[in-house]
């Protein structure tokens, strides 16, 4: 077990230091909340379970009867809350002896970083492993494909059909397959793009196609569709978490779509040790990231 000592941080109880370093910085504003829909849980888990629509009506001849159709229970997608923790322990000598607080409270600061990260990079996972096959949902497909199912019968995109890197084209290519999008039993739906976002690595191309006037990168006298039609109202999102440097994503309209629960929210906490009246900080919490309905989210590898 790691244990901070005076000889640990010997400097500490020595006066002339100016300064101690490196344990905290001044970090990102919080991203997951643009990448995900928030929710709070009461329970070990959630599951949210799909269900199918009905079909097209058909046409009533005169002294016959109507058509019924009937629904069927879809895809259950489970949300596990997983547990966090970290935390630290100081002797009471190093504590007791420490000029300029950098042994405790210091430390707790950085801790809070450590945890407020630690949700960052989970979240941000669910976007990294969105083209990987060992990373599936309820339809036992992971989250950005070209061969998503439905319950009824049949599959659909949420995908390019060919990667593309981050473009005006794709984009709008991107957002022309969101008006084919239908439900589990082929009926339209208004499937509407939200944000576009990025890794740190297309930031300024994507700032570049959705605030120019006119086309990008073109001698031509266009307009930038994209822009003159407000199609992505939310703008761009930058997440500094995503580790693809060509992948991008549109989170959509879609309601049930990008969740994240919060089944305990990030708490701190102190004692002593009985026997050695060594301090003990620790922080915890517990929560869940995940996908429902994948229409909430179009994206492409990028390559």
């Amino acid at each position: 077990m790691a244990v901070v000592t005076q000889t640990s941080w010997a400097k500490a109880v020595w006066p002339g230091v100016n300064k101690f370093y490196g344990q905290t910085y001044d970090e990102f504003k919080i991203e997951y909340t643009s990448l995900f829909d928030t929710s709070s849980s009461k329970k070990a888990f959630e599951e949210d379970v799909g269900t199918s629509g009905f079909g097209l009506a058909s046409v009533v001849d005169e002294g016959s009867g109507i058509t019924f159709d009937t629904q069927q229970q879809g895809f259950t997608t489970r949300y596990r809350h997983t547990r966090y923790g970290l935390g630290f322990i100081v002797t009471k000598i190093a504590f007791d002896d420490d000029q300029y607080g950098v042994v405790g409270a210091k430390r707790a600061k950085a801790l809070a970083m450590s945890m407020r990260q630690t949700k960052e990079t989970v979240g941000a996972n669910v976007y990294n492993r969105a083209f990987n096959s060992a990373y599936t949902g309820g339809d036992a497909i992971q989250l950005i494909s070209t061969a998503h199912v439905n319950v009824a019968g049949g599959t659909f995109s949420n995908r390019l059909a060919t990667d593309a890197v981050l473009s005006e084209a794709a984009i709008e290519q991107l957002i022309i397959n969101m008006g084919s999008v239908t439900n589990d039993r082929g009926l339209k739906i208004n499937v509407q793009p939200q944000a576009l976002i990025v890794p740190v690595a297309l930031t300024f191309e994507a700032q570049r196609i959705l605030h120019t006037e006119y086309r990008v990168g073109t001698a031509e006298n266009d307009i930038n569709a994209l822009v003159q039609m407000n199609l992505l109202p939310m703008g761009v999102k930058v997440c500094h978490y995503l580790t693809s440097t060509t992948a991008w994503f549109v989170k959509t309209n879609v309601s049930d779509g990008m969740k994240y629960w919060t089944r305990e929210d990030d708490k701190f906490a102190m004692d002593n040790d009985f026997d050695t009246d060594n301090a003990k900080f620790k922080a915890t919490g517990r929560y869940s990231f995940g996908w429902t309905d994948p229409r909430a989210l179009f994206g492409t590898s990028g390559s």
